[in-house]
């Protein structure tokens, strides 16, 4: 391809592209691009840092490269230190920042020694060089991020006590019945679970944290503090730039952003209204793209004109990905789960659900008309692969009976 792209971002979508496109990859972390789902993994020491490395991109990626500013007139990036990068096409691949909860004693950008967030390889590296056996540490979330990073620690010999602020943990994933059995798993690691509990502040002694406070006046000795707090799309680039933003940088069908020479995939892309947040969608994103940037430079454009201001139909579009979430807690009786769109029923909906208290294991599936709209496996996943298929082709199911859908072995 001899159009210049360059491409902000070595996470899972921005790398998914350099290992389909020549293109130019700045990378912001020192490290080559790795698998984020993974870090869980790193922090209990199932896998070395190395293991969870991506495939190798086509070109070498600039790595520790942090662009803060792009001049669309001129087609170039800035970086931070002081270089020019041209483009023809520009992909923000920013991905997200953890959210740092408002909490007294946590301002600013600097946080006090023992306090992290668990987002990056940096970030699990640290937490892994703090925590050993009796460390006492406190997890502020309990949604995904925070059970895998309770589990990991508990895994470690840390005395780990999880807060989640909601009414159970992994909420925007699991119903009550699943989260009560993930919470009896989480805590038959030896992790301490607080639901309905507001943190409130941190206390200090020399700039290292000492202690967790709760709203309620009750406090949580603490030597490390891990913030599992969600996360927010990076945008201040896109912002900065001039582009739509909304809760992402606003991207149509193309993942093209309001600029036609810039487009959006990931984490920060914010696609139909939807912000996904997954490694699922941002693959999807990225592959989608890569096709429709080869299509383009297999029938370019007239000179100086992008694609839309010709007037072509791109060949390949995204309408949005339906997203099946899956994760796995170790421990002495590893635990899969698996979750998928709205597992709530509506009046009028069909509901199969099968429980068996002695393996620990629970599956539910929500019917509406004649399609699938959400489910929840815990314990048994053989019917994943039969769920996946039906969930994500959203077609219209068969005549068989419901309970067919959650005793077929579909393959995982």
């Amino acid at each position: 391809m001899s159009t210049r792209i360059v491409v902000v971002g070595g996470g899972t979508a921005g790398a998914r592209l350099a290992q389909r496109l020549p293109v130019t990859l700045l990378g912001e972390e020192p490290h080559a691009p790795y698998n984020r789902v993974l870090l869980a993994d790193v922090l209990a020491g199932r896998y070395a840092p190395g293991v969870i490395a991506l495939p190798e991109t086509r070109e070498p990626v600039r790595l520790g490269v942090r662009a803060v500013r792009i001049d669309r007139a001129a087609r170039t990036v800035e970086c931070a230190d002081g270089s020019l990068v041209g483009y023809d096409r520009l992909v923000l691949a920013t991905g997200s920042n953890p959210v740092l909860p408002p909490l007294r004693g946590l301002r600013g950008a600097a946080l006090p020694e023992g306090v992290h967030p668990f987002r990056t390889l940096d970030d699990c590296l640290t937490l892994r060089a703090l925590v050993r056996p009796g460390v006492r540490a406190v997890v502020i979330g309990g949604g995904l991020l925070g059970v895998s990073a309770a589990r990991a620690l508990a895994g470690l010999g840390a005395e780990v006590v999880l807060t989640q602020q909601g009414e159970r943990l992994m909420e925007r994933q699991l119903d009550a019945q699943a989260s009560a059995l993930l919470r009896d798993h989480v805590e038959s690691l030896g992790v301490e679970v607080h639901t309905e509990c507001r943190v409130s502040g941190l206390r200090q002694r020399d700039g290292a944290v000492t202690a967790v406070e709760l709203a309620d006046g009750f406090v949580l000795d603490a030597q490390v503090v891990v913030l599992a707090c969600g996360v927010r799309p990076r945008v201040a680039l896109a912002r900065e730039a001039g582009l739509d933003v909304g809760r992402g940088i606003l991207v149509d069908d193309e993942l093209r952003t309001s600029d036609p020479y810039i487009h959006a995939v990931g984490d920060c892309a914010e696609h139909g209204g939807r912000v996904y947040g997954l490694a699922g969608p941002a693959l999807e994103q990225a592959d989608a793209l890569a096709e429709l940037l080869l299509a383009e430079a297999a029938t370019p454009a007239p000179c100086g004109q992008s694609s839309r201001k010709a007037g072509r139909v791109p060949t390949t579009r995204y309408t949005g990905t339906r997203a099946l979430t899956r994760l796995t807690l170790g421990g002495p009786q590893p635990l899969d789960l698996a979750a998928f769109g709205d597992a709530t029923a509506q009046p009028g909906d069909d509901v199969v659900q099968l429980t068996d208290a002695t393996q620990g294991a629970y599956r539910k599936v929500v019917v509406r008309g004649d399609r699938l709209v959400g489910g929840v496996l815990l314990g048994d996943l053989a019917a994943v692969g039969t769920l996946a298929r039906a969930w994500e082709g959203d077609e219209a199911l068969s005549d068989a009976p419901l309970l067919h859908l959650l005793t077929h072995d579909g393959g995982s």
